[in-house]
């Protein structure tokens, strides 16, 4: 009796390895119905379409000096948490971005928005923040990014280090 059981244990063992890495495969994959190309941009904000990770958005000019002294600090979170959670600049000043201000109903810059992986607008700050707080934030919102827990998705990490540390993923939540 001992021996079906252990050798049920391994098969099944086994299988939900097989399942789960065909998860893990298939997790980045857009279906055809989920291609952005195809999806009506009229009804979903780009930011909902083609999202996968958390992401900062600044909205601001390059001129403006708030907004000037957010360049070091954005470049900073780009380059520490590329694959963690995506940053992202928008000059609003620049004719071809006038739309983008309008679509996120920026009334003063610099403007930073928070959306979750979805999408999904999470909170909004209008002026300058630091780094620090920035990072506080988002632990205040349920992401915790020092402990990189893996979430529902098992995503790849485009970052190294947190590959070998989070071997499940980079989902951030």
């Amino acid at each position: 009796m001992n021996k079906v059981f252990y050798k049920s244990f391994i098969v099944l063992t086994f299988l939900l390895f097989v399942i789960i890495n065909l998860t893990a495969m298939s997790c980045g994959k857009k279906s055809a119905s989920q291609d952005p190309k195809q999806a009506d941009k009229k009804k979903l904000p780009k930011e909902t379409v083609e999202l996968k990770l958390p992401k900062l958005l600044d909205l601001g000019a390059h001129k403006c000096i708030p907004c000037k002294k957010m360049e070091p600090i954005l470049a900073e979170l780009t380059e520490e948490y590329k694959g963690v959670f995506e940053v992202e600049f928008i000059d609003v000043w620049q004719p071809e971005n006038k739309a983008k201000a309008q679509q996120h109903k920026i009334q003063s810059i610099p403007t930073q928005i928070f959306f979750d992986e979805t999408g999904t607008e999470i909170w909004r700050h209008v002026g300058f923040i630091s780094k620090e707080d920035i990072l506080a934030k988002w632990v205040e919102l349920g992401y915790d990014f020092s402990l990189q827990s893996s979430g529902s998705c098992i995503q790849e990490c485009d970052n190294e280090a947190l590959a070998e540390a989070e071997p499940f993923g980079c989902c951030g939540k």
